[in-house]
């Protein structure tokens, strides 16, 4: 088991248990690093409260005391915490450090690490590289904003193995020191607003993936994302850009016919699995990290022509009596719902809706243009009718939940259809997480 290396603090505020708050005081316990931990939701009776309790952690509850602040060297915070919490604000004013687990990857000195980030598409440009570093018979580990712990991961990986992390900005906003051997940035879009509050601040976010890079380094970037491209200027690492629109001798790109990197051919497009416009940048980031780490032609290939994806990132889900179901759950902004639109020609009923951060929707009209009906729900769905309305659309039904939402998409459609659930919107009004609803909608088709 791997040890932190020169972590600099003695004393540590583990703010918000969860899953990567709980793993991060265990691994701070096991390097003899004093830890306090504190939660607002958390119950005594909880398990993995009395399991940290069994450890010998002090542990406080229901609460934020100030006082918690005295005689801690920083602040380690569960990323979906707001920096206007009462005491991280707190924190800040006295100077104190206010990082993510994230961090400590820095000090456990892997011997390689791939970090991914980008308003979309992350979790599967992540997977596409973790596949082809396993199709290549390479050691490697997945974690991160993938669903589980990096720095759990992190402690127990084997030398010489890779670590394959997928960033969120919450998660890269908490970083100092972190630095990967390879960062990928894939694009971004206006997003997490209501946790950055100004798109500059959202940048900056996603810029600590690559601010600690150097000469020895690379930074995989889309060179079709123009916010990418002004954010790229401030890095001082090898820049390897990727283009669906232009050649790039020193790059990867696409002429629309194959896939190529630095002028050498990987692979013909109508061979790969993968569907979606939109996952040609992801396979080009992919393919461009695989073939810096000496990932061979023929396991690159071998992914790209079996590799259909992951759940509820355009999963494909059924085919029933010729209509094809797919679940894009992970569609939680208007950008990655209009990717998913772009993926189909066939006619599409659209399932869309969901919690309202306060903004409208007529950015996805280009994309309806196939699209024959709306059903819609959560809190979202009269801003979603207000838009089907003024585009012309006949066809609306609301509904209550998913089940009802998949019923009314199977009654309005033809065979040849695409029935599609892309939401543009978090979950939250409704489920815990995009996946708690994705899972709802597989069920849902079948039990048709």
């Amino acid at each position: 088991m791997r040890k932190l290396k020169k972590f600099p603090y003695q004393s540590v505020l583990v703010l918000g248990l969860a899953k990567s708050g709980t793993a991060v005081a265990k691994l701070l316990n096991r390097n003899g690093i004093k830890t306090i931990v504190n939660d607002l939701k958390a119950v005594e009776s909880d398990a993995h409260v009395q399991e940290l309790q069994n450890l010998g952690m002090e542990i406080i509850l229901g609460e934020h005391p100030l006082s918690l602040l005295d005689g801690i060297d920083v602040i380690i915070k569960n990323p979906g915490i707001p920096y206007e919490n009462p005491l991280v604000r707190q924190a800040t004013e006295q100077g104190l450090p206010v990082l993510t687990e994230i961090e400590l990857l820095y000090y456990f000195e892997l011997d390689s690490l791939v970090g991914i980030t980008g308003s979309n598409g992350k979790t599967t440009t992540t997977t596409l590289i973790y596949e082809m570093y396993k199709q290549d018979r390479r050691k490697v580990e997945v974690a991160g904003n993938i669903g589980l712990v990096a720095s759990e991961v992190a402690e127990t990986i084997e030398d010489g193995a890779a670590l394959v992390v997928e960033l969120s900005s919450f998660q890269l906003l908490g970083t100092q020191c972190f630095k990967p051997s390879i960062s990928v940035v894939l694009n971004l879009f206006e997003a997490h607003l209501d946790y950055h509050h100004t798109l500059d601040h959202y940048m900056e976010a996603k810029s600590n993936i690559f601010k600690n890079q150097s000469t020895g380094d690379f930074l995989v970037y889309n060179a079709d994302d123009q916010m990418v491209e002004l954010m790229v200027q401030q890095a001082e690492t090898n820049l390897v850009p990727f283009s669906t629109k232009e050649h790039l001798d020193n790059g990867t790109y696409s002429d629309g016919i194959a896939l190529y990197y630095k002028n050498e051919k990987i692979i013909e497009i109508e061979k790969i699995a993968l569907v979606g416009e939109h996952n040609i940048e992801n396979i080009l980031a992919a393919i461009a990290v695989a073939k810096l780490e000496g990932i061979s032609n023929e396991a690159i290939k071998s992914v790209l022509t079996t590799f259909t994806g992951v759940s509820h990132r355009l999963q494909f889900v059924d085919n029933i009596e010729g209509r094809l179901f797919y679940n894009d759950s992970k569609a939680t902004n208007i950008l990655a719902t209009s990717k998913a639109l772009q993926s189909f020609q066939q006619p599409t009923i659209l399932l869309a809706g969901g919690l309202d951060r306060g903004n409208e929707f007529d950015d996805l009209t280009p994309y309806l243009k196939n699209v024959k009906s709306f059903v819609l729900f959560g809190e979202t769905a009269p801003k979603l009718k207000a838009l089907a309305e003024k585009i012309g659309l006949e066809s609306i039904a609301t509904v209550n939940n998913m089940e009802e939402a998949v019923e009314e998409a199977f009654k309005l459609s033809e065979e040849g259809d695409v029935i599609l659930l892309s939401p543009a919107c978090a979950s939250w009004d409704q489920y815990k997480t995009f996946e708690e609803r994705g899972n709802m909608f597989v069920e849902s088709v079948h039990k048709l």
